[in-house]
């Protein structure tokens, strides 16, 4: 059974950084597609952050463009989002999904989702 296990978020204050971690775990061999990371505030929909696309390529929405930083690591099946300079709209909680290669076809898997609050 794939998990995606997500750490990192927190309460922050405007300005901070935060670094969150996604591995998957519960499988021996992992052939991993694109990962991203996603965040959601109640009532609105989820929302593409940022992406790393076919293992380098690297996509930003506009809002945070600067600020945060994905990066990946293969060995460790992990993805990370480095947060910088941090603003109170970016409160939510935010989501790591990857692609990963299970019986012949790329499955998307989800995290379960890891708050970030950003507060003075």
């Amino acid at each position: 059974q794939v998990q995606l296990v997500e750490s990192g978020g927190g309460l922050v204050q405007p300005g901070g950084s935060l670094t969150l971690s996604c591995a998957a775990s519960g499988g021996s061999i992992f052939i991993i597609n694109d990962m991203r990371w996603y965040r959601q505030v109640p009532g609105l929909e989820r929302e593409l952050v940022a992406a790393i696309i076919g293992g380098s390529r690297a996509n930003y929405a506009d809002s945070v463009k600067g600020r945060f930083t994905i990066s990946r690591d293969n060995v460790k099946n992990a993805v990370y989002l480095q947060m910088n300079s941090l603003k109170f709209e970016d409160t939510a909680v935010y989501y790591c999904n990857v692609e990963i290669w299970r019986q012949g076809e790329w499955v998307d898997y989800w995290g379960r989702g890891t708050q970030v609050t950003v507060s003075s």
